[in-house]
């Protein structure tokens, strides 16, 4: 055993602390109180031999307050300055504040995010010699990065995006988690490294010219709003992959390797399996993955869509032992398109059949276009799901009543929940297949949407067939599975779930996406998830689970019918953003708008989305950021 490595005590420099009441509440902007409210980190590294630009960070890390509406912190040592906004989950003390300064180990750090398994680590970094100041995670990260380097990376079990700078070596060290739950944007200069949670925030510290980037407006267009790291809509902002490092020396030279990739194939031993053994794999992973991310110090709840995904994990939860504290939440919108805008048939079932606290939110048509504004406002990049208006409202109300959620995104991608998977398997050509079924537009009537100066080439098809052409899957199915669950997934609806949330200073918790879940998923033959409409092993282990009305329903979303079926207050309001001269950006081919605005019914992507709200959304978010 080492010697015992001691901390410094007091290890924090505060610039900000909200008031406190007596009761240990506070008192948030928007009016909200609360006990125990993940995080926001920002950052600056110059190159140049000059300090840090404190002022610019400060601005960056002040935008970022509704990730971390708790306290607010900065730490600033020669060409480096960080800053932090602190939203306290796991650890309530102000020992677990930060920036996190070690001087003794020569550390610094910031953290967005939760480690599930950070007691665990804590036991061997004990044994190593380490003692610790705090309760949580955070200094668990520091003292494992100072025990195991990058190699401290594989061994963590959560969603996280994190800085870590080292003194004596003067160089930065940043890094994400496997499926990019946890966000990272990063802007570089030849001056200087600024990164942040956001990229609305990374726009406060300047010197960002703002234009369009070509490549990412194509994903956009192609791609219902994802746009594959490390591009962003903006130019000269780009965001870390997901499963990546990057270290930074004080020179600029930079170093960047993906630590995790998800291969696909039965292991050897698992070659005969099967199909019950297989779902009792799944069940068992699923129930580990839920009860983990119970590790908290405030109320859990549940975002209840009533599909599968979400039900499945209300009753994992009970079988975790959570009871009379289990909160569920479940939205619905106006009708429209003769399309129901509630799913609450199911939800309902499974709240009454657990007896949870439940709560209902119905959202009016005038609603949505007040709050679309702040919605979009709250968006990294721009996004076109009707889940993001759904997800932000609700967000809304669960913040009334905890601040932690589990949601069940990623099922379908990992589980091939979705139409197109038995379109792709044993197709002649897989990628076509896929551009096909998946793609929003071709490339052809893309030329013909946008003006000439943004038609730079065909770089989503191409995207896709360098994707496919990678090792690590061998059939089509698993290609199209891990584009979606390692690229596709990440921006939509990972991105969506986290932001929405996140501007109500909600944390959300994704189970699906524990890495073993997305590990197992891969190693599943497609056989056994593809039939009766697919997700088939998930959903048969949940049928001791779970009851079966809520399996064999037909396959539902948190539908927004109001803005895929555009009409009424809300195509006129979509017309005159479309039209106004003060939006005009040079983006759009007249004709197509024209063409768009007389039909948008008939104007549905592929995945019956709306191509006319598609152009609108980029013109909302651009004006939202000022931009």
């Amino acid at each position: 055993m080492t010697d015992p490595i001691e901390p410094e005590p007091a290890p924090l420099r505060w610039s900000e602390k909200l008031n406190f009441d007596d009761d240990g509440s506070v008192t948030l902007p928007n009016g909200k109180t609360g006990k125990d409210f993940m995080c926001g980190i920002a950052g600056e590294l110059r190159f140049d031999n000059r300090p840090a630009d404190l002022a610019a960070v400060e601005r960056i890390t002040q935008h970022l307050t509704a990730r971390g509406p708790d306290a607010c912190g900065f730490h600033s040592q020669g060409p480096l300055a960080l800053g932090h906004r602190r939203l306290k989950i796991m650890d309530l003390c102000e020992a677990s504040g930060q920036p996190m300064i070690d001087s003794a180990l020569g550390l610094s750090m910031v953290f967005n995010g939760a480690i599930y398994n950070y007691p665990e680590l804590r036991a061997e970094l004990e044994n190593l010699g380490y003692r610790f100041f705090s309760e949580g995670d955070t200094e668990v990260l520091l003292k494992g990065f100072h025990a195991w380097g990058e190699a401290l990376l594989p061994r963590l079990n959560g969603m996280f995006a994190f800085a870590i700078w080292e003194r004596d070596r003067q160089q930065l060290f940043i890094a994400r988690d496997r499926l990019g739950v946890k966000p990272l944007y990063l802007s570089r200069t030849g001056q200087r490294l600024r990164f942040a949670s956001s990229l609305p925030a990374l726009l406060k510290g300047g010197d960002i010219a703002g234009v369009l980037n070509p490549v990412a407006l194509n994903h956009y267009m192609s791609f219902h709003a994802v746009v594959p790291a490390p591009d962003t809509l903006i130019a000269g902002i780009e965001k870390l992959p997901p499963a990546s490092w990057m270290r930074i020396d004080a020179d600029g030279t930079t170093t960047t390797e993906r630590w995790w990739n998800l291969r696909f194939g039965a292991h050897e031993e698992e070659r005969d399996y099967s199909f019950e053994d297989w779902k009792s794999l799944t069940l068992d992973t699923m129930r580990e993955a839920v009860a983990i991310r119970q590790r908290a110090a405030v109320d859990v709840g549940v975002l209840l869509s009533g599909g599968v995904d979400s039900s499945l994990l209300v009753g994992l939860l009970r079988e975790a032992g959570v009871d009379d504290n289990l909160l569920t939440f479940s939205i619905g919108f106006e009708d429209a398109g003769g399309e129901r805008g509630d799913e609450f048939k199911y939800s309902d079932l499974i709240a009454k059949h657990y007896n949870t606290r439940h709560h209902q939110l119905r959202i009016q048509e005038k609603e949505i276009l007040e709050q679309l504004p702040a919605a979009f406002q709250a968006m990294s990049e721009p996004m076109v799901s009707h889940d993001c208006i759904a997800f932000y409202l609700l967000s809304r109300e669960v913040a009334k009543h905890c601040k932690v959620v589990q949601s069940g995104q990623g099922a379908d991608e990992l589980f091939a929940g979705y139409h197109w998977y038995p379109q792709v398997d044993g197709a002649e050509d897989p990628v076509a297949a896929y551009l096909a079924a998946f793609r929003d537009r071709s490339y052809e009537e893309y030329a013909e949407t946008m003006q000439q100066q943004w038609v730079k080439g065909d770089f989503s098809g191409e995207f896709v067939r360098q994707h496919f052409a990678q090792p690590g899957a061998e059939a089509a199915v698993d290609k199209a599975l891990r584009i979606d669950s390692t690229v596709m997934l990440v921006d939509d609806p990972v991105k969506r779930v986290d932001n929405m949330t996140m501007a109500w200073g909600l944390e959300a918790r994704t189970p699906f996406l524990d890495y073993r879940v997305a590990e197992l998923s891969a190693r599943i033959p497609a056989k056994f998830k593809l039939p009766e409409g697919g997700k088939y092993v998930l959903k048969e282990a949940a049928r001791q689970v779970i009851p079966a009305a809520v399996i064999d329903r037909p396959k539902g979303y948190f539908p927004v019918p109001g803005l895929k079926h555009l009409q009424g207050a809300t195509l006129n309001w979509v017309r005159e953003m479309l039209l106004d001269p003060s939006q005009e950006r040079g983006l759009y081919n007249p004709q197509m708008l024209e063409k768009l605005l007389a039909d948008p019914d008939g104007q549905l992507t592929p995945l019956r989305g709306s191509k006319l709200w598609q152009l609108a959304a980029v013109n909302l978010w651009l004006s939202e950021q000022g931009l």
